[in-house]
């Protein structure tokens, strides 16, 4: 963490893969290659639905009844994938500017995931903006994933604000979901693959198309109520 991140009671929570890092469907091939080891063959697109959900949630709607005997066994192995595809994981168009502008306007950027420390370690070397970020949270601060909204309430009490002092931002219905339990304005991004209706009727009070659009329409966007004089 750098010494100059702000101390400010204002924070932009943001959600990583899909939203900052290209990495969507990079998890989508991971876990079908999981599955089809574990003896499940699952439809890329029954995946990609699922991306973002809690990993216990996940495996129950795609594994039914052999979820419990073969769950963790697809983890590792998804894990394993993932990992082993880091030379393809890049920034989303804008991810890094966004992320020094919000900064260098007074914000705190807290990277609000509930991925294995693994693989934040991993991510955060992709987008290598470090100094710019004031807190993460990883899947050791909570129980439960999204749309379970502990990963947001974690991350407020990371960077000491409330509800009405933050903005998420997400790809996935389920960023949307976590966000309305917790209380937090909600905006999305098209970056991950799911609709801008989808992503309305979850409760985004707007949606852009990616990091670059949303830094493009800063002012006009609802990130504009944290922004500093």
């Amino acid at each position: 963490m750098s010494s100059e991140t702000p101390s400010s009671t204002r924070a932009a929570l943001f959600d990583v893969d899909g939203t900052l890092v290209d990495s969507n469907y990079l998890h989508v091939r991971a876990w079908q290659r999981a599955f089809r080891e574990v003896g499940h063959d699952v439809d890329a697109w029954r995946v990609h639905r699922a991306i973002g959900l809690d990993s216990s949630l996940l495996l129950e709607s795609l594994l039914g009844d052999d979820a419990r005997m073969l769950g963790q066994r697809a983890k590792d192995l998804h894990s394993t994938y993932y990992l082993g595809a880091r030379d393809s994981m890049r920034p989303l168009a804008g991810a890094r500017d966004l992320i020094r502008e919000l900064h260098g306007r007074g914000v705190q950027v807290v990277l609000a995931t509930s991925a294995p420390e693994e693989e934040l370690d991993v991510l955060r070397e992709v987008l290598s903006v470090d100094s710019f970020i004031a807190h993460a949270t990883s899947s050791e601060d909570v129980d439960d994933a999204k749309p379970d909204p502990g990963v947001l309430r974690a991350a407020m009490d990371r960077a000491s604000v409330s509800a009405d002092s933050a903005v998420m931002v997400g790809d996935a219905v389920w960023d949307a979901k976590a966000a309305s339990r917790a209380g937090v304005t909600f905006v999305g991004v098209l970056s991950g693959g799911i609709s801008r209706a989808e992503l309305t009727e979850a409760g985004a009070v707007a949606v852009f198309e990616d990091a670059q659009d949303l830094l493009d329409h800063l002012e006009s966007s609802p990130l504009s109520a944290l922004l500093g004089n």
